[in-house]
């Protein structure tokens, strides 16, 4: 049973991603080049949205592994151990004073903050009909492989010591967070 459900959720992830794919390569009659960024785009925009909407987002790493990703897997581990915990900690957690009411401020802004998407996303859908794609291809692959170069090159070591301290910060923060202020000690300052 558990098999079944497995090839009905990659028959729907399948078909969502190629059905824009078709739809270029179709309608619009662009290249297999074209149809091909067509399906990338909707996997990384459905790989966007299920990283928001997850509860537990380390299963992302676990899908990359399954895939025979490990390096992927290892990417998502750090980024969001590191700079998404972060900034979850000090945004948040580190913001709120204990003896603050319980709803929190961003709450009471989602009809906004819907506003403001769907104005970036329009400007956005704007700007990418306005591009010509064509012309910077080659510039972004050019600019592509000389980041992966310096990356995972002459740089690997600096990029593993800024996830050691994103960690570091993570432990602190959670230290700051958990501990308790003792009786007296806010009003005397200490």
């Amino acid at each position: 049973m558990r098999a079944w459900l497995y090839l009905i959720a990659a028959a729907i992830a399948g078909g969502i991603i190629t059905t824009p794919a078709l739809l270029v390569f179709v309608l619009f009659g662009g290249t297999v080049d074209d149809a091909l960024f067509a399906a990338l785009a909707t996997l990384m925009i459905v790989s966007a949205i299920a990283v928001v909407t997850m509860r537990d987002i380390i299963r992302l790493a676990g899908i990359y592994a399954v895939l025979r990703a490990p390096i992927l897997a290892a990417t998502q581990v750090l980024v969001y151990v590191g700079a998404i915990s972060v900034l979850i900690l000090f945004a948040i957690m580190l913001t709120q004073d204990k003896i603050a009411p319980s709803k929190l401020v961003f709450q009471t802004q989602a009809a906004p903050a819907a506003v403001a998407a769907i104005v970036i996303a329009i400007l956005v859908s704007i700007v990418a009909l306005g591009t010509d794609w064509h012309a910077s291809v080659d510039r972004a692959r050019v600019a592509t492989e000389a980041l992966a170069r310096m990356l995972f090159g002459e740089y690997v070591l600096p990029f593993e010591v800024v996830s050691v301290l994103l960690l570091a910060a993570v432990i602190g923060g959670v230290f700051i967070a958990k501990r308790e202020d003792k009786p007296g000690e806010r009003e005397s300052g200490i």
